[in-house]
């Protein structure tokens, strides 16, 4: 059975203080066995805000973002490792943000992927399409590029070592969710990639839909059949909406 995962990506948002708040206020809304993993990705500067607040709580919480290498001359950046040395548990790689705005590409993502791994982390894996690659009927093509490139030669030990969100890169930031049938078609071909690249152990894989997900229509994709969750941007930035979230994802 896949165990329904849903996380709440804050992008560039909250101070420490306003993070300590958020972590409090969710914690008193999250019953000890919630039914659903929830994963929290902070940004860099509340990191160990998220180590202190949920040790011991079923809440994980992970990086959005990390450099493949363990250490080097990389001004600015974090390592995976040192990701992991501050207790995470997750890594976000290939999200659309820092494929189409920090012109991430596949190899890069590639090689965040393998690291992760490596480090102890299980990646979150986001793919997905633009809307022009999309009514140029590339769709998949773009998707199955993305997963092949990052998952070459990666060994999967269990199902829940790896996570894929699939972002249609059009309805991120937009207001305007693709359609439930959109997110069923995608997340199919995914698993059925995953079954073909891994067999059984890639079929139990979890999924989960990333693209304007909001309490209000939460429901009509976590009900989806090869939808198991969701990678949830600006409505997680309040605790109560990103609960109500997670709770459409146990039906």
């Amino acid at each position: 059975m896949r165990i329904p995962i849903v996380a709440a990506n804050w992008k560039m948002h909250k101070t420490v203080a306003e993070a300590e708040a958020y972590f409090r206020k969710l914690l008193a809304l999250v019953p000890k066995s919630p039914g659903v993993e929830l994963v929290v990705f902070p940004s860099a500067t509340a990191l160990h805000v998220a180590a202190r607040e949920l040790e011991g709580s079923p809440i994980a919480w992970g990086a959005q973002n990390a450099h493949p290498e363990p250490q080097g001359a990389f001004t600015g950046e974090v390592s995976v490792v040192q990701i992991t040395d501050l207790g995470a548990s997750y890594l976000i790689c290939g999200h659309s943000e820092r494929r189409h705005i920090f012109g991430e590409d596949d190899a890069f993502v590639a090689a965040k992927v393998k690291a992760a791994l490596k480090a102890g982390l299980i990646p979150i894996l986001c793919v997905g399409e633009t809307l022009e690659q999309r009514e140029g009927g590339q769709a998949w093509t773009v998707v199955e590029r993305q997963l092949s490139a990052a998952l070459s030669g990666i060994e999967l030990p269990t199902p829940e070592k790896l996570v894929i969100a699939y972002e249609p890169v059009w309805a991120i930031g937009t207001g305007v969710p693709a359609r439930p049938q959109d997110a069923q078609e995608m997340a199919a071909q995914i698993r059925n990639w995953l079954g073909d690249r891994f067999g059984e152990l890639g079929k139990q894989v979890r999924i989960q839909y990333g693209g304007s997900v909001k309490p209000e229509n939460a429901q009509d994709f976590l009900a989806l059949p090869d939808i198991d969750g969701a990678l949830v941007g600006g409505a997680s930035l309040d605790p109560e909406k990103f609960w109500t979230i997670a709770q459409a994802a146990l039906g």
